[in-house]
């Protein structure tokens, strides 16, 4: 049951992915060995017009967020005051991505993203509404599958009244959708579907209007079924917000639990084709997947600005705290990071206004590597300012000294770790779209449910491949010194990109013949083979946009990409290093252990304020299928 149950998992994943590639891609270049910098080099650029419009925008943001929102107060209430997000409705931020035809400001990722980290500097609740609003919500779907009569009807409305929201999880469906129960059941001859279910987490659900929802139709005659996406009215009669969740951080955000009782949706309002949902869904996250880097570089810059000050002004031992060395190895941490972090992003986000490549890899690296750093940004940020770091800012306003929300910026950065794919799933996701190529020349050859004919046939394609392929790997632009000298200094740290892209393809097919179909439980090796990628991506972006800054005048970039280039060369080498030198086999034999209650001894001596009751709702417990040992949806498959 159990393997059944994970094989149509991981069916249902892989269905859903975007199977071909159109476009060129940087990041998965990346991975077969190849660093095509030609793709990201010259740093694009926004234009003219698109750079005016966004400019203003931001001018006229910064003084609304000044004058109507404050932070303070959010963190008191838990909640934005209603005068803000009619404010947000009144100067188009809601419309920020929808094109000017259908209402919105028509704004270019960049400058959305730019909004988004100003925003969040102020209060991380504003942009979180915002991206889910825009980024997933009823926007982003109907923008890119909705008909022409949908876009009409639905993108006005989200640009300048509606808030919507995105649901798709459940109280027993995380990561793993082939589990979903919330059914659409076609009525009125297909005219319509009664749709009911219960979704959780439902941001922006709570105050929503309307409603972008995935619910699985059953087969049956004329319905193929499956997955299915609808845009839903939050008012009409069956949908209710059963509970309005709390969460450690984001006190302002309306995340909830909506449920449906046979809510009826009229077939005009379903979204793409049946059994498409999950597709719209993935591609939906893809899309919008640089809205979360854009927080987290905005925080990044605030606690450099944090830091800088704080460790210039704060005197102990006879002399500002910046001096110390302990301290200052701090904040040149956060400075190089701050300075990764934004050129990771604004190249993204360029690359997706430009059109010309698939940037599904670049997104997700940046989401991945920016919630991680920026996490890691705010813990040191707190450490910084000790007492005062872990203090409230309403506690440090009360007895007088300047609020700075050290404490609730960490607590903030901590979903973004979770959010829209958690760092394990994400590493997954991407080592699965890098393997894409050796999965379509190998994958019959390797996976264990292949009959021998197409093993035969697969064994011929990977010869010829392979044969081909694995030469060019030994050698590159990265062994020779002339290589890059355009670049300056920071030639060295590109011909390091090179030179470390050709030995990553390397261990990835190492690892592919060591373990064949077994690879995709090796998820901690897939883990660093995707961080040191991460890396890889950062440095390159970095470089380019330091050779950028200083052909518009700030030679001084260079500087700080350098110091950024050594840190994450030095993560790189260790990564590499931990590929084959590591615990990973003890680690999982132990924790098999821990799970059968064999060192049940060492929680002797606690107490379980939680009490005895079930983790999930009863009822949900009950109607949940079998599940393999560990819960994660193996998407890294082999075909």
């Amino acid at each position: 049951m159990a393997q059944v149950a994970e094989r149509e998992a991981r069916r249902v994943a892989e269905a859903a992915r975007e199977a071909e590639w159109k476009l060129p891609s940087f990041g998965k270049e990346l991975f077969l060995g190849h660093l095509r910098l030609d793709l990201i080099s010259p740093h694009p650029r926004p234009k003219e017009g698109d750079r005016h419009r966004g400019e203003a925008f931001l001018v006229q943001f910064e003084s609304f967020l000044r004058d109507t929102v404050d932070p303070l107060q959010v963190e008191r209430d838990g909640r934005l005051p209603g005068q803000v997000i009619d404010g947000l409705r009144r100067i188009g931020a809601l419309g920020m991505k929808i094109p000017e035809e259908y209402g919105g400001l028509g704004l270019t990722t960049v400058y959305y993203n730019r909004a988004l980290e100003l925003s969040g500097s102020w209060h991380s609740s504003i942009p979180t509404l915002l991206s889910a609003h825009q980024s997933i919500g009823v926007a982003e779907p109907v923008m890119g599958f909705g008909t022409e009569e949908q876009k009409r009807t639905y993108l006005p409305k989200a640009a300048r009244e509606e808030i919507s929201a995105f649901l798709l999880t459940e109280p027993d469906v995380g990561s793993d959708p082939a589990r979903m129960s919330s059914q659409a059941v076609p009525v009125e001859d297909g005219a319509a579907y009664e749709l009911s279910g219960r979704k959780l987490w439902t941001t922006n659900g709570v105050i929503a209007d309307r409603l972008v929802v995935m619910a699985v139709v059953p087969r049956s005659d004329g319905h193929r079924g499956g997955i299915t996406c609808f845009i839903v009215d939050a008012h009409a009669p069956g949908v209710k917000v059963e509970h309005r969740n709390e969460f450690m951080g984001l006190r302002g955000i309306e995340n909830g639990v909506t449920s449906f009782d046979r809510v009826r949706v009229p077939a005009a309002d379903r979204l793409g084709r049946e059994g498409q949902g999950l597709k719209i869904a993935l591609t939906t996250l893809n899309t919008g997947r640089l809205a979360l880097p854009a927080i987290c570089a905005g925080h990044a810059k605030y606690a450099l600005r944090i830091a800088r000050e704080w460790s210039r002004d704060r005197v102990q031992w006879g002399r500002p705290i910046g001096r110390h060395d302990a301290i200052a190895q701090k904040v040149a941490f956060i400075a190089a990071t701050a300075f990764g972090l934004e050129a990771m992003l604004e190249l993204s986000g360029l690359m997706a206004d430009e059109g010309r490549e698939d940037i599904r890899i670049e997104a997700a690296l940046a989401k991945l590597y920016a919630s991680e750093m920026a996490w890691l940004i705010a813990d040191e940020l707190v450490q910084i300012r000790g007492g005062r770091g872990y203090e409230t800012a309403q506690s440090l306003a009360n007895r007088g000294e300047r609020p700075v929300p050290a404490e609730q910026m960490l607590r903030d950065l901590r979903i973004n770790r979770i959010f829209e794919g958690s760092t394990e799933i994400m590493r997954l996701l991407i080592a699965r779209e890098a393997v894409d190529t050796h999965l379509a020349v190998a994958g019959d050859l390797i996976s264990p449910e292949a009959p021998f004919v197409a093993k035969a046939r697969s064994a011929g394609r990977a010869a010829a491949f392979y044969s081909r392929w694995l030469p060019g790997l030994a050698v590159g632009s990265g062994t020779s010194p002339r290589s890059f000298v355009e670049f300056g200094r920071l030639g060295t740290h590109l011909r390091f990109v090179e030179r470390s892209a050709r030995k990553l393809a390397r261990s990835t097919f190492y690892g592919m013949a060591r373990w064949q179909g077994g690879l995709e439980k090796k998820q901690a090796f897939l883990g660093r083979l995707v961080d040191i990628g991460a890396e890889l991506f950062a440095i390159s972006a970095a470089v380019v946009r330091a050779r950028m800054l200083d052909e518009d005048g700030e030679p001084i970039a260079t500087d700080l990409a350098d110091l950024f280039c050594r840190q994450a060369r030095r993560r790189v080498e260790a990564s590499f290093s931990a590929l084959w030198r590591n615990d990973d086999t003890r680690n999982y034999t132990a924790a098999q252990e821990v799970l059968a209650g064999r060192f049940i001894w060492v929680e002797a001596g606690v107490m379980d304020p939680s009490g005895e009751g079930p983790f999930l709702a009863a009822e949900r417990q009950k109607a949940a299928p079998a599940r393999p040992a560990v819960d994660v949806v193996d998407v890294f498959a082999a075909g």
